[in-house]
Protein backbone atom coordinates (compact mmCIF):
# COMPACT_ATOMS: atom_id res chain seq x y z
CA UNK A 1 0.00 0.00 0.00
CA UNK A 2 1.29 3.72 -0.64
CA UNK A 3 -0.25 7.08 -0.16
CA UNK A 4 -1.01 9.92 -2.37
CA UNK A 5 -1.02 13.08 -0.71
CA UNK A 6 -3.32 15.78 -2.43
CA UNK A 7 -4.63 18.88 -1.82
CA UNK A 8 -8.11 17.31 -0.94
CA UNK A 9 -6.65 14.51 1.40
CA UNK A 10 -4.16 11.16 1.29
CA UNK A 11 -5.40 8.30 0.15
CA UNK A 12 -3.61 4.81 0.83
CA UNK A 13 -3.79 3.15 -2.64
CA UNK A 14 -2.83 0.08 -4.06
CA UNK A 15 -3.07 -2.48 -6.90
CA UNK A 16 -5.20 -5.39 -7.63
CA UNK A 17 -4.72 -8.25 -6.64
CA UNK A 18 -3.37 -7.17 -3.52
CA UNK A 19 0.15 -8.18 -2.57
CA UNK A 20 2.10 -6.36 0.65
CA UNK A 21 5.24 -7.40 -1.16
CA UNK A 22 4.09 -5.77 -4.45
CA UNK A 23 6.84 -2.18 -4.63
CA UNK A 24 4.67 -0.78 -7.44
CA UNK A 25 2.64 2.39 -6.53
CA UNK A 26 -1.23 2.58 -7.47
CA UNK A 27 -0.74 5.92 -8.79
CA UNK A 28 2.00 8.00 -11.06
CA UNK A 29 3.68 11.17 -11.29
CA UNK A 30 0.83 11.80 -13.71
CA UNK A 31 -1.48 11.23 -11.52
CA UNK A 32 -0.82 13.53 -9.20
CA UNK A 33 0.53 16.60 -11.84
CA UNK A 34 -3.33 16.25 -12.88
CA UNK A 35 -4.28 16.29 -9.74
CA UNK A 36 -2.57 19.20 -8.49
CA UNK A 37 -4.37 21.42 -11.92
CA UNK A 38 -7.85 20.18 -11.28
CA UNK A 39 -7.57 21.27 -7.94
CA UNK A 40 -6.24 24.81 -9.17
CA UNK A 41 -2.73 23.92 -7.33
CA UNK A 42 -0.33 24.22 -11.08
CA UNK A 43 -1.51 25.78 -14.33
CA UNK A 44 -0.42 24.66 -17.31
CA UNK A 45 2.65 26.69 -17.50
CA UNK A 46 3.37 25.89 -13.16
CA UNK A 47 1.71 28.98 -12.51
CA UNK A 48 -1.29 28.56 -9.73
CA UNK A 49 -4.62 28.67 -11.64
CA UNK A 50 -8.25 28.33 -10.60
CA UNK A 51 -9.51 25.01 -10.05
CA UNK A 52 -11.29 22.98 -12.57
CA UNK A 53 -15.59 23.19 -12.42
CA UNK A 54 -16.51 19.42 -11.63
CA UNK A 55 -19.74 19.99 -11.17
CA UNK A 56 -20.87 18.48 -14.40
CA UNK A 57 -20.35 15.01 -16.17
CA UNK A 58 -16.25 14.19 -15.17
CA UNK A 59 -15.04 11.31 -17.47
CA UNK A 60 -12.18 9.25 -16.80
CA UNK A 61 -10.50 7.49 -18.92
CA UNK A 62 -7.39 4.68 -18.18
CA UNK A 63 -7.31 5.54 -14.55
CA UNK A 64 -4.87 2.69 -14.16
CA UNK A 65 -5.61 1.63 -10.80
CA UNK A 66 -8.24 4.02 -9.73
CA UNK A 67 -6.01 6.48 -8.12
CA UNK A 68 -7.93 9.15 -10.39
CA UNK A 69 -11.21 8.07 -9.86
CA UNK A 70 -10.86 7.85 -5.89
CA UNK A 71 -9.96 10.88 -5.36
CA UNK A 72 -12.17 12.71 -7.20
CA UNK A 73 -15.27 10.24 -5.75
CA UNK A 74 -15.56 13.21 -2.80
CA UNK A 75 -15.33 16.53 -5.23
CA UNK A 76 -17.12 15.35 -8.66
CA UNK A 77 -20.80 14.23 -8.88
CA UNK A 78 -20.18 10.73 -9.58
CA UNK A 79 -17.10 10.47 -11.86
CA UNK A 80 -17.65 8.13 -14.72
CA UNK A 81 -14.54 5.92 -15.00
CA UNK A 82 -13.71 3.72 -18.21
CA UNK A 83 -11.16 1.25 -18.49
CA UNK A 84 -10.52 -1.81 -20.72
CA UNK A 85 -8.69 -3.06 -17.00
CA UNK A 86 -10.49 -5.89 -15.12
CA UNK A 87 -7.67 -5.47 -12.52
CA UNK A 88 -8.01 -1.30 -12.63
CA UNK A 89 -11.81 -1.72 -12.41
CA UNK A 90 -11.04 -3.65 -9.26
CA UNK A 91 -8.50 -1.94 -7.56
CA UNK A 92 -10.77 0.94 -8.18
CA UNK A 93 -13.51 -0.63 -6.19
CA UNK A 94 -10.74 -1.12 -3.52
CA UNK A 95 -9.71 1.70 -3.10
CA UNK A 96 -12.72 3.56 -3.16
CA UNK A 97 -14.18 1.22 -0.51
CA UNK A 98 -10.91 1.87 1.39
CA UNK A 99 -11.42 5.60 1.06
CA UNK A 100 -14.83 5.50 3.05
CA UNK A 101 -16.29 5.80 -0.40
CA UNK A 102 -19.81 4.13 -1.09
CA UNK A 103 -20.21 1.74 -4.01
CA UNK A 104 -22.31 4.32 -5.95
CA UNK A 105 -19.78 7.18 -5.88
CA UNK A 106 -18.21 6.96 -8.73
CA UNK A 107 -19.71 5.04 -12.25
CA UNK A 108 -17.17 2.02 -13.79
CA UNK A 109 -17.39 1.46 -17.33
CA UNK A 110 -15.69 -0.50 -19.53
CA UNK A 111 -14.06 0.41 -23.18
CA UNK A 112 -17.07 -2.18 -24.25
CA UNK A 113 -19.94 -0.24 -22.76
CA UNK A 114 -22.00 2.78 -23.57
CA UNK A 115 -19.81 5.92 -22.90
CA UNK A 116 -21.93 8.98 -21.32
CA UNK A 117 -24.21 11.21 -24.00
CA UNK A 118 -22.46 14.25 -22.10
CA UNK A 119 -19.50 15.08 -21.07
CA UNK A 120 -18.03 18.36 -19.71
CA UNK A 121 -14.58 17.24 -18.45
CA UNK A 122 -12.84 14.79 -19.70
CA UNK A 123 -9.94 13.45 -18.42
CA UNK A 124 -7.52 10.78 -19.85
CA UNK A 125 -4.77 9.01 -18.62
CA UNK A 126 -2.64 8.52 -21.66
CA UNK A 127 -2.56 4.62 -22.21
CA UNK A 128 0.28 2.06 -24.13
CA UNK A 129 -1.31 1.60 -27.47
CA UNK A 130 -2.06 4.37 -29.20
CA UNK A 131 -4.97 2.50 -31.08
CA UNK A 132 -6.60 1.91 -27.73
CA UNK A 133 -6.13 6.28 -27.62
CA UNK A 134 -7.40 6.51 -31.07
CA UNK A 135 -10.45 4.26 -30.20
CA UNK A 136 -11.55 5.62 -27.00
CA UNK A 137 -11.62 9.19 -28.52
CA UNK A 138 -13.16 8.50 -31.51
CA UNK A 139 -15.94 6.80 -29.18
CA UNK A 140 -16.10 9.98 -27.32
CA UNK A 141 -15.63 12.66 -29.30
CA UNK A 142 -19.54 12.91 -29.61
CA UNK A 143 -20.07 13.53 -26.13
CA UNK A 144 -17.49 16.79 -26.36
CA UNK A 145 -19.30 20.43 -26.10
CA UNK A 146 -17.78 23.62 -26.95
CA UNK A 147 -17.72 24.06 -23.22
CA UNK A 148 -15.93 20.74 -22.23
CA UNK A 149 -13.06 20.84 -20.47
CA UNK A 150 -10.32 18.15 -22.09
CA UNK A 151 -6.96 17.29 -20.08
CA UNK A 152 -5.00 14.24 -20.82
CA UNK A 153 -1.93 12.98 -18.76
CA UNK A 154 1.22 10.86 -18.82
CA UNK A 155 4.18 10.49 -18.41
CA UNK A 156 7.28 12.18 -20.71
CA UNK A 157 7.87 8.86 -22.56
CA UNK A 158 4.89 7.88 -22.91
CA UNK A 159 3.58 11.20 -24.92
CA UNK A 160 4.66 11.40 -28.10
CA UNK A 161 3.86 13.43 -31.03
CA UNK A 162 1.50 10.81 -32.68
CA UNK A 163 -0.15 11.34 -29.14
CA UNK A 164 -0.71 15.00 -29.62
CA UNK A 165 -1.87 14.61 -33.25
CA UNK A 166 -4.79 12.12 -31.78
CA UNK A 167 -5.87 14.80 -29.72
CA UNK A 168 -5.89 17.25 -32.04
CA UNK A 169 -7.76 15.24 -34.57
CA UNK A 170 -10.36 14.52 -32.47
CA UNK A 171 -10.62 17.12 -30.10
CA UNK A 172 -9.26 20.52 -31.43
CA UNK A 173 -5.99 22.64 -30.71
CA UNK A 174 -4.06 20.89 -28.68
CA UNK A 175 -0.83 21.63 -26.46
CA UNK A 176 1.33 20.36 -23.72
CA UNK A 177 2.29 21.69 -20.14
CA UNK A 178 5.81 22.14 -18.58
CA UNK A 179 6.87 18.74 -17.65
CA UNK A 180 7.04 17.82 -13.77
CA UNK A 181 8.69 15.02 -11.99
CA UNK A 182 8.89 13.36 -15.57
CA UNK A 183 5.27 13.94 -16.10
CA UNK A 184 3.27 15.98 -18.41
CA UNK A 185 0.03 17.52 -18.85
CA UNK A 186 -2.08 17.30 -22.24
CA UNK A 187 -4.37 20.60 -23.05
CA UNK A 188 -7.14 20.13 -25.83
CA UNK A 189 -9.51 22.70 -26.16
CA UNK A 190 -13.01 21.41 -28.65
CA UNK A 191 -13.08 22.39 -32.28
CA UNK A 192 -17.08 24.44 -32.53
CA UNK A 193 -16.80 22.64 -36.09
CA UNK A 194 -16.53 19.34 -34.51
CA UNK A 195 -18.99 19.29 -31.44
CA UNK A 196 -22.72 19.55 -31.10
CA UNK A 197 -24.39 22.67 -29.98
CA UNK A 198 -24.58 22.80 -25.99
CA UNK A 199 -27.82 24.42 -26.53
CA UNK A 200 -28.83 20.92 -28.30
CA UNK A 201 -29.69 17.55 -26.90
CA UNK A 202 -26.54 14.95 -27.49
CA UNK A 203 -26.72 12.96 -30.27
CA UNK A 204 -24.65 9.58 -29.08
CA UNK A 205 -24.56 8.31 -32.76
CA UNK A 206 -22.87 11.28 -33.66
CA UNK A 207 -18.52 10.63 -34.54
CA UNK A 208 -16.15 12.70 -36.07
CA UNK A 209 -15.29 9.95 -38.84
CA UNK A 210 -15.97 5.67 -39.24
CA UNK A 211 -13.78 4.13 -36.75
CA UNK A 212 -10.84 1.86 -37.69
CA UNK A 213 -11.67 -0.65 -35.19
CA UNK A 214 -12.20 -3.76 -35.03
CA UNK A 215 -10.00 -5.03 -37.52
CA UNK A 216 -9.49 -8.24 -39.39
CA UNK A 217 -7.00 -10.90 -41.45
CA UNK A 218 -6.79 -13.98 -42.35
CA UNK A 219 -3.82 -15.93 -40.81
CA UNK A 220 -1.45 -17.29 -43.64
CA UNK A 221 -0.49 -20.69 -44.39
CA UNK A 222 2.58 -20.95 -42.48
CA UNK A 223 0.91 -20.42 -39.19
CA UNK A 224 0.49 -23.71 -37.66
CA UNK A 225 -2.93 -24.87 -36.46
CA UNK A 226 -4.03 -21.32 -37.01
CA UNK A 227 -3.86 -21.55 -40.83
CA UNK A 228 -6.16 -20.03 -42.92
CA UNK A 229 -8.04 -18.59 -39.24
CA UNK A 230 -9.62 -15.02 -39.76
CA UNK A 231 -8.42 -13.00 -36.35
CA UNK A 232 -10.34 -10.21 -35.34
CA UNK A 233 -9.14 -7.01 -33.33
CA UNK A 234 -9.97 -4.80 -31.57
CA UNK A 235 -8.38 -1.91 -30.51
CA UNK A 236 -5.05 -1.77 -28.02
CA UNK A 237 -4.61 -5.79 -28.59
CA UNK A 238 -1.01 -6.68 -28.97
CA UNK A 239 0.32 -6.87 -32.95
CA UNK A 240 -3.28 -5.71 -33.74
CA UNK A 241 -2.02 -6.05 -37.61
CA UNK A 242 -0.98 -9.37 -38.03
CA UNK A 243 0.04 -12.60 -35.86
CA UNK A 244 3.19 -11.95 -33.67
CA UNK A 245 5.78 -14.17 -34.11
CA UNK A 246 5.61 -15.55 -30.23
CA UNK A 247 1.59 -16.67 -30.89
CA UNK A 248 3.10 -18.08 -34.87
CA UNK A 249 5.78 -19.97 -33.23
CA UNK A 250 3.60 -21.40 -30.13
CA UNK A 251 0.60 -22.69 -33.09
CA UNK A 252 2.98 -24.48 -34.71
CA UNK A 253 3.44 -26.66 -31.92
CA UNK A 254 0.18 -26.55 -30.53
CA UNK A 255 -0.99 -29.48 -28.48
CA UNK A 256 -4.26 -31.09 -29.53
CA UNK A 257 -6.77 -31.20 -27.07
CA UNK A 258 -8.47 -34.94 -26.46
CA UNK A 259 -11.93 -34.78 -27.35
CA UNK A 260 -14.49 -32.94 -24.94
CA UNK A 261 -11.68 -31.68 -23.00
CA UNK A 262 -12.17 -28.43 -21.11
CA UNK A 263 -9.28 -25.98 -22.42
CA UNK A 264 -8.63 -22.82 -21.25
CA UNK A 265 -6.61 -19.81 -23.12
CA UNK A 266 -5.15 -18.11 -20.51
CA UNK A 267 -4.55 -14.33 -21.47
CA UNK A 268 -6.27 -15.10 -24.17
CA UNK A 269 -5.95 -11.72 -26.49
CA UNK A 270 -7.30 -11.99 -30.13
CA UNK A 271 -8.05 -15.55 -29.07
CA UNK A 272 -6.64 -17.43 -31.66
CA UNK A 273 -4.73 -20.07 -29.68
CA UNK A 274 -8.42 -21.37 -28.28
CA UNK A 275 -9.80 -20.78 -31.56
CA UNK A 276 -7.06 -22.69 -33.16
CA UNK A 277 -7.57 -25.75 -30.86
CA UNK A 278 -11.28 -25.25 -31.02
CA UNK A 279 -11.45 -25.96 -34.74
CA UNK A 280 -9.14 -29.15 -34.17
CA UNK A 281 -11.62 -30.76 -31.63
CA UNK A 282 -14.85 -29.24 -31.86
CA UNK A 283 -16.03 -31.64 -29.16
CA UNK A 284 -13.63 -28.98 -26.75
CA UNK A 285 -15.16 -26.73 -24.40
CA UNK A 286 -12.78 -23.26 -24.31
CA UNK A 287 -12.71 -20.74 -22.18
CA UNK A 288 -11.03 -17.78 -23.46
CA UNK A 289 -9.57 -15.40 -20.47
CA UNK A 290 -7.63 -12.32 -20.02
CA UNK A 291 -7.98 -8.68 -17.71
CA UNK A 292 -8.53 -6.80 -21.04
CA UNK A 293 -12.11 -5.96 -21.95
CA UNK A 294 -10.93 -5.17 -25.52
CA UNK A 295 -8.99 -8.73 -25.96
CA UNK A 296 -12.09 -10.71 -24.71
CA UNK A 297 -14.35 -9.12 -27.10
CA UNK A 298 -11.64 -9.89 -29.88
CA UNK A 299 -11.53 -13.36 -28.71
CA UNK A 300 -15.38 -14.56 -28.83
CA UNK A 301 -15.27 -12.03 -32.08
CA UNK A 302 -12.25 -14.64 -33.73
CA UNK A 303 -14.25 -17.97 -32.27
CA UNK A 304 -17.50 -16.52 -34.07
CA UNK A 305 -15.77 -16.07 -37.38
CA UNK A 306 -13.89 -19.66 -37.01
CA UNK A 307 -15.48 -22.02 -34.92
CA UNK A 308 -18.34 -25.00 -36.06
CA UNK A 309 -21.40 -24.78 -35.19
CA UNK A 310 -22.29 -25.62 -32.15
CA UNK A 311 -18.47 -25.67 -30.77
CA UNK A 312 -18.90 -24.51 -27.18
CA UNK A 313 -16.90 -21.47 -25.24
CA UNK A 314 -16.98 -19.19 -22.81
CA UNK A 315 -15.46 -15.82 -22.49
CA UNK A 316 -14.49 -14.09 -18.98
CA UNK A 317 -12.92 -10.74 -17.94
CA UNK A 318 -11.10 -11.76 -14.97
CA UNK A 319 -7.95 -12.05 -13.31
CA UNK A 320 -6.24 -14.91 -14.27
CA UNK A 321 -8.16 -17.97 -13.16
CA UNK A 322 -9.67 -17.11 -10.33
CA UNK A 323 -13.09 -17.45 -12.00
CA UNK A 324 -12.73 -20.91 -13.19
CA UNK A 325 -13.43 -23.67 -10.65
CA UNK A 326 -10.23 -26.07 -9.10
CA UNK A 327 -9.50 -29.12 -10.69
CA UNK A 328 -12.21 -28.43 -13.80
CA UNK A 329 -9.71 -27.64 -16.88
CA UNK A 330 -7.64 -30.57 -18.85
CA UNK A 331 -4.99 -28.21 -20.71
CA UNK A 332 -4.41 -24.84 -20.07
CA UNK A 333 -2.69 -22.95 -23.56
CA UNK A 334 -0.53 -19.81 -21.98
CA UNK A 335 1.25 -17.08 -23.43
CA UNK A 336 2.09 -14.79 -20.38
CA UNK A 337 2.80 -10.79 -20.16
CA UNK A 338 5.99 -9.79 -18.47
CA UNK A 339 4.75 -6.00 -18.62
CA UNK A 340 2.27 -3.96 -16.05
CA UNK A 341 2.66 -0.55 -17.52
CA UNK A 342 5.57 0.59 -17.92
CA UNK A 343 7.53 -1.78 -15.20
CA UNK A 344 8.68 -5.40 -16.41
CA UNK A 345 7.80 -8.40 -13.63
CA UNK A 346 6.98 -11.95 -13.51
CA UNK A 347 4.33 -11.30 -10.76
CA UNK A 348 1.61 -12.17 -13.45
CA UNK A 349 3.16 -14.83 -15.31
CA UNK A 350 3.39 -16.11 -11.52
CA UNK A 351 -0.66 -15.88 -11.02
CA UNK A 352 -0.99 -17.78 -14.09
CA UNK A 353 0.76 -20.13 -13.59
CA UNK A 354 -0.11 -20.86 -9.81
CA UNK A 355 -4.12 -20.38 -11.07
CA UNK A 356 -3.14 -22.66 -13.77
CA UNK A 357 -2.24 -25.29 -11.37
CA UNK A 358 -5.08 -25.13 -9.31
CA UNK A 359 -7.71 -25.08 -12.11
CA UNK A 360 -6.16 -28.63 -14.10
CA UNK A 361 -7.17 -31.58 -13.05
CA UNK A 362 -4.74 -34.59 -12.27
CA UNK A 363 -2.69 -35.20 -15.52
CA UNK A 364 -3.66 -31.77 -17.06
CA UNK A 365 -1.16 -29.51 -18.94
CA UNK A 366 -0.15 -26.27 -18.95
CA UNK A 367 1.61 -25.00 -22.42
CA UNK A 368 3.57 -22.21 -21.75
CA UNK A 369 5.61 -20.06 -24.44
CA UNK A 370 7.60 -17.19 -23.62
CA UNK A 371 11.12 -15.53 -24.22
CA UNK A 372 14.31 -17.67 -23.47
CA UNK A 373 15.54 -15.29 -20.99
CA UNK A 374 12.61 -15.39 -18.65
CA UNK A 375 13.24 -18.76 -17.44
CA UNK A 376 9.89 -19.55 -16.81
CA UNK A 377 11.02 -23.40 -17.07
CA UNK A 378 12.35 -22.36 -13.11
CA UNK A 379 8.76 -21.04 -12.15
CA UNK A 380 7.06 -24.27 -13.80
CA UNK A 381 9.43 -26.67 -12.31
CA UNK A 382 8.68 -24.91 -8.49
CA UNK A 383 5.07 -25.38 -9.06
CA UNK A 384 4.62 -28.81 -10.79
CA UNK A 385 7.54 -30.42 -10.33
CA UNK A 386 8.58 -30.89 -13.94
CA UNK A 387 8.67 -28.66 -16.92
CA UNK A 388 9.81 -30.00 -20.76
CA UNK A 389 10.95 -28.34 -23.00
CA UNK A 390 8.64 -28.88 -26.15
CA UNK A 391 10.00 -26.84 -28.75
CA UNK A 392 12.82 -23.87 -28.65
CA UNK A 393 14.27 -21.41 -31.33
CA UNK A 394 17.14 -18.77 -30.62
CA UNK A 395 14.45 -16.49 -28.88
CA UNK A 396 11.40 -18.96 -27.72
CA UNK A 397 10.36 -21.93 -25.93
CA UNK A 398 7.40 -24.00 -25.76
CA UNK A 399 7.03 -25.87 -22.17
CA UNK A 400 4.80 -28.09 -21.08
CA UNK A 401 4.19 -28.55 -17.44
CA UNK A 402 1.73 -31.31 -15.86
CA UNK A 403 -0.20 -31.56 -12.59
CA UNK A 404 0.76 -34.43 -10.68
CA UNK A 405 -1.50 -36.14 -8.41
CA UNK A 406 -0.06 -34.51 -5.32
Amino acid sequence: MNRLSTSWGAYDLTRFPEDPRDQLRAWSAADAYLLRHLAGEEGPRGETGAAVDLSGTVAVVGDRWGALTTVLAGHARVPVQITDSFLAQQATRANLARAGHAPDAARLLTTRDTPPARIDVLLVRVPKSLALLEDQLHRLAPALHEGTVVVGTGMVTEIHTSTLELFERFVGPTRTSLARQKARLIFSTPDPSRVPDPSRAPDPSRTTEPGPWPRTYVLPADSGAGAGLTVVNHAGIFCADRLDIGTRFFLKHLPRARGGAHVVDLGCGNGVLGTAASVADPDATVTFVDESFQAVASAEATFRANAAEGAKAHFVAGDALAAVAPGTVDLVLNNPPFHSHQATTGATAWRMFSGARAALRPGGELWVIGNRHLGYHVKLRKLFGNAEVVASDPKFVVLRAVKGDR
